[in-house]
């Protein structure tokens, strides 16, 4: 088993107002990997709550149940992180704020550091949620039955989620395309950001109609989806610090975004001005030449 006694401080998951109000795909999946190596298969020793009023209460199991067991899987489903413990499985949410970080026992906590998950190795896997919205609950039975996932739809990175399926989803769908991929019962994780950015690389406009765009514009869409995903998962999403290192140097993918926080700008493409407007409350930036 490998020893993580001389763990340093790790930040995870810290969110920029300047990209975005709540972490996606991403930023949740490097969260999951960083998180991961520190905290699998090492004993719990105890669970501290200091502040138990997030989104929903935390869920007193995690302190009764979580002691002397251990976490044996860390995996994600949609922005959900699932930590499959001996005793049972926490079911964790960021919320609009939250971040996970693993310091060192003994580190005084901040103010927002609402939870600590304390292990025998002297390593802490600490929570942190300035605004609140975040959750941590405590799931039994089979976790694709509990309320929050079973009506998520796929993977956008696994094997259901593809042209044939998107295109079949959409028939007579009459809202916006980006409307529809950012639709977690349609496809989970393609959140703001990462939806701008896919339709751009489709050439796709946002406002278009999803059951409008044919199957062929669709494996395109497909394709760009997961490659803006996977791009940005490979550096760290667009708002997180590098959780590799304890200097604090920010994620690198939100340079190579095309649109998204460049309203205004020309486009990189064809040196029109990029456009913004609000859809569903959200920022949509998009160019008027390029995506049609």
């Amino acid at each position: 088993m490998q020893d993580y006694s001389g763990c340093h401080t790790l930040q995870l998951a810290q969110l920029s107002n300047q990209t975005s109000s709540l972490p996606e795909l991403p930023e949740v999946e490097t969260t999951r990997s960083g998180i991961a190596p520190h905290i699998s298969m090492q004993r719990i020793e105890s669970v501290v709550v200091r502040e138990p009023r997030l989104r929903w209460p935390v869920s007193p199991e995690i302190t009764e149940l979580l002691p002397g067991s251990m976490f044996t899987g860390v995996d994600r489903r949609g922005k959900y992180l699932l930590l499959q413990s001996e005793a049972g499985m926490l079911l964790a949410h960021l919320g609009m704020s939250g971040s996970f970080r693993i310091v060192t026992a003994g580190t005084a906590p901040r103010k927002h550091d609402h939870v600590d998950i304390v292990f025998a190795n002297q390593c802490v896997l600490r929570f942190c949620d300035p605004r609140r919205f975040g959750c941590l609950l405590w799931v039994t039975g089979n976790i694709e039955d509990h309320a929050l996932l079973k009506s998520l739809g796929p993977e956008p990175l696994g094997d259901e989620f593809d042209a044939e399926y998107l295109h079949k989803k959409s028939r007579g769908r009459q809202v916006p395309v980006k409307n529809f991929i950012m639709d977690s019962h349609v496809v989970v994780g393609v959140g703001n950001i990462y939806a701008n950015e896919a339709l751009f690389m489709a050439g796709i406009h946002p406002l278009r109609k999803a059951g409008k765009v044919g199957r062929d514009r669709y494996e395109l869409l497909v394709t760009c989806i997961r490659k803006i995903l996977v791009d940005a998962i490979r550096v760290g999403g667009t708002t997180l610090r590098d959780f590799t290192n304890s200097s604090g140097e920010p994620g690198y993918f939100k340079q190579s975004l095309a649109v998204y926080g460049r309203a205004g700008e020309p486009c990189k493409t064809c040196d029109n001005t990029l456009t913004e407007i609000r859809l569903g409350q959200r920022s949509t930036v998009y160019c008027k030449q390029c995506q049609k």
